[in-house]
């Protein structure tokens, strides 16, 4: 017997700014993650520090052409179909439905592109599991309103998703209205298209975009019930419990308040209103956030039928100033002496997933849907042309081990696992190609260069036998 149910979702994860490229086909506009650039202005820019809205000669600018996902989807889906994929995460361009972000009429060429992903995703039987707003924001709406610290993008991004629901009636069940939603405190430009001027108080801006993207998420979800009661509509966190570094309790009491920075979103959305923690941190903070009458009201009747997560590591936290410190993604901490890192700093906690998993479960007593976990990690080709990525497979093997474990044993409710990336993509946190995550290997350099010849690496097959056997072979 398997630990999962026949309809586990096993699937595979990508995104529209990390593998579509083509950002200027088919009337596509200019979004923020198109002029975001690799090499030492990458993390300023993405923190809304340094303002770039327009591409310059002397940056490369990786997400415009990722892996010619645009190109390549009939190919790639063929790919995922032999992997076996019950379902695959993709999301939606904003730009590509609204170039601009705000005109009246939607851009049909960007529905047929999505419409007919869709349709061929159903032609192997595979699931979408669709985001709306991944990390995509219209540089024309930064330009005139400031991204989401308008209220107008309410407006906006509604209006986009309406045209989605409507549109994919009966093509998609499963949505998620913002993909790491908690990002806007650490990548603000990416996650909300936020840049600050030098007078303004980073953190009211910060929370007060979160507000205008937590009503769009409850509308949007009202909104995808009424046009289709099939849907299933979820909210996303970046999520890894945070430990304290020992026993002293002022670490205990950091571990929690960091946990509760990163639950503070998906406690409005799958909980329905402000935590009391929330709401005192504001008032200490000097933060006011307008709302408007309705606001509270709109929360409360919207909230997610499950909660989507990403899992890479757990993090670590400590009073003492002492203490090793460590990266990984947008979340520097203490360095964990009792766990391995991968190459680019992370820490590697399988345990900590199934940690993670049961404390959003007890949480939220919502299904669990974990639509992001994987390995970043610079694969190579053999004089063979294969690539025997073990470290991949054994990262994996834990991880779903661990994810099991707390369906079988601890009784959480999970709906499914969506590897990240499921072919080598553009890296959010670095713009690297080097730093692969894929099943598949597609033949690009940081710089740019190569064929986008697609190749299967040994954990191919071995994800395929996993997905064929519903878990039980690992």
């Amino acid at each position: 017997m398997s630990a999962f149910k026949n309809d586990f979702l096993w699937g595979g994860a990508i995104a529209a700014n990390q593998t579509e490229g083509a950002y200027n086909v088919d009337g596509r506009g200019l979004a923020n993650v198109d002029v975001i650039p690799s090499g030492e202005d990458r993390f300023p820019v993405m923190l809304g520090k340094k303002i770039m809205l327009e591409p310059d000669k002397d940056h490369i600018y990786p997400a415009m052409e990722g892996i010619d996902f645009y190109h390549h989807y009939k190919e790639d889906i063929a790919l995922f179909a032999e992997l076996g994929l019950k379902t695959l995460r993709i999301s939606i361009a904003w730009t590509r439905i609204f170039p601009m972000g705000e005109e009246e009429m939607p851009n049909e060429k960007g529905l047929e592109f999505y419409e007919n992903i869709f349709k061929e995703c159903k032609k192997y039987d595979i699931e979408p599991l669709v985001t709306i707003s991944h990390f995509d924001c219209p540089v024309h709406l930064i330009k005139k309103y400031g991204g989401w610290k308008s209220r107008k993008l309410i407006e906006c991004y509604t209006k986009l998703a309406k045209v989605l629901f409507t549109r994919f009636k009966g093509l998609v069940h499963y949505w998620i209205t913002f993909n790491e939603i908690n990002m806007i405190l650490h990548l603000p430009f990416m996650g909300a298209g936020l840049v600050f001027k030098e007078d303004e108080d980073e953190m009211q801006v910060k929370y007060q975009a979160a507000h205008h993207e937590l009503v769009a998420s409850a509308l949007a979800t009202k909104m995808g019930h009424e046009i289709d009661k099939e849907n299933k509509i979820g909210c996303m966190l970046a999520a890894g419990q945070v430990y304290p570094y020992c026993c002293d309790p002022e670490d205990v009491w950091k571990g929690m308040c960091k946990d509760r920075e990163n639950y503070f979103f998906t406690d409005v959305q799958a909980r329905g209103s402000y935590p009391a923690y929330a709401k005192a941190f504001f008032e200490q903070n000097n933060i006011n956030i307008e709302m408007e009458e309705k606001d509270k009201e709109i929360l409360k009747e919207n909230t997610a039928d499950y909660v989507s997560f990403s899992y890479y590591s757990s993090r670590c936290t400590s009073v003492n100033k002492d203490v090793e410190m460590t990266g990984g993604n947008a979340f520097s901490g203490v360095k964990n002496p009792y766990l391995k890192t991968s190459e680019w700093g992370w820490q590697i906690d399988p345990l900590g997933l199934r940690i993670t998993m049961n404390a959003l479960y007890d949480r939220y007593q919502k299904p669990l849907f974990i639509v992001e976990n994987g390995l970043g990690a610079a694969d190579t080709m053999d004089a063979n042309g294969n690539i025997e990525d073990d470290y991949r497979i054994e990262y994996i093997r834990e991880h779903i081990q661990a994810m099991k474990d707390a369906v079988e044993q601890d009784g959480v409710e999970l709906w499914g696992y969506c590897l990240w990336g499921i072919i080598d993509l553009v890296s959010a946190s670095t713009g690297e190609m080097k730093k692969r995550y894929g099943l598949i290997y597609v033949d690009k350099d940081d710089s740019g260069k190569g064929t986008l010849k697609r190749t299967k690496k040994k954990s191919f097959q071995w994800y395929q036998q996993v997905i064929k056997t519903n878990g039980r072979k690992l």
